[in-house]
């Protein structure tokens, strides 16, 4: 992997690791229907006036393509993590995120777009470490709720992981832009009745709009469109692996934000994500240097 698109996986695990902050945010107060519709309609419009600015085309021809693809990466995960949160704290969702790798990892080796080598197990092994002593997970009260938000998340993780080859495999038929354009039109229709139905029930306070504008236009709109455009040129287990390091940055924004207390394990912790990720995407930065380096 190219030192630029590790750079950039980095660049996205920070963006999506705030969105944790801000959906718990918004969530209370636009209540999730609401919000996922909201989000993907900022995310849709955005696209489509870079797409005009660009001067691309819509890929109506691959409309069935996009259909499952805005279901698994767009509805499902954005009305997961907005009810989730109602329930559980930033940082234990951006923890179970996490699980997105795995199920990516697996997804890829079952559809053969990527291999399952000892590295990227080891890997897998070492981000969750890694990001358990970032998070040091506390007591929560285990009722109800708060195991369906749990399951909630781990199941929008594998539509991440899951539908992560089938975006590779997109993403040789149409421009990323497109595709971006495309699974969040196909998602609007897919959320608007709901969102119109729960409608009166959202309370448009100013928190939670600027909370809403990040989601939709940021990291949504502008993040996928970014990620596509790795995934064209790195494997489906790389282009997932931001997962790993979302947690560092949802800490490191609550710090920063909310004045939330860093945990002890962040540095430690950190170091190991780092050196998970590395394994999962085959990101060598001395390998050149190696290379160049004549043998005794």
């Amino acid at each position: 992997m190219k030192t630029r698109h590790f750079a950039q996986l980095v660049g996205l695990s920070a963006l999506w690791g705030s969105s944790f902050l801000f959906l718990r945010i918004a969530s209370p107060a636009l209540t999730p229907l609401p919000l996922a519709g909201l989000r993907v309609l900022l995310a849709m419009v955005t696209l489509t006036l870079v797409m005009r600015l660009l001067r691309q085309h819509w890929p109506w021809r691959h409309w069935r393509e996009l259909m499952l693809l805005g279901l698994l990466t767009v509805v499902m995960p954005f009305l997961l993590y907005a009810w989730a949160l109602l329930y559980l704290p930033a940082g234990y969702s951006a923890l179970l995120n996490t699980t997105a790798v795995l199920f990516g990892t697996l997804a890829a080796a079952w559809t053969k777009e990527d291999t399952l080598t000892p590295h990227k197990v080891a890997g897998c092994v070492l981000g969750f470490v890694g990001v358990g002593l970032v998070v040091q997970l506390g007591p929560v009260q285990l009722d109800a709720p708060t195991i369906a938000a749990v399951l909630a998340c781990i199941f929008a993780s594998a539509c991440y992981g899951c539908s992560t080859p089938l975006m590779k495999r997109a993403t040789t038929r149409m421009e990323p832009l497109a595709i971006a354009t495309g699974i969040h039109a196909t998602a609007a229709l897919f959320l608007a009745p709901g969102a119109l139905w729960a409608w009166p029930q959202a309370s448009f306070t100013p928190q939670a709009l600027a909370a809403l504008a990040v989601l939709g236009l940021v990291t949504s709109g502008l993040a996928h469109w970014i990620h596509l455009r790795i995934l064209r040129h790195v494997s489906p287990v790389a282009a997932i692996s931001p997962a790993f390091m979302i947690p560092i940055f949802g800490v490191t924004w609550g710090h920063l934000f909310l004045g939330e207390e860093l945990s002890s394990g962040i540095f430690i912790g950190g170091a190991l994500v780092l050196l998970a990720t590395g394994l999962v995407t085959g990101f060598n930065p001395f390998r050149r240097w190696l290379a160049s380096t004549p043998a005794p």
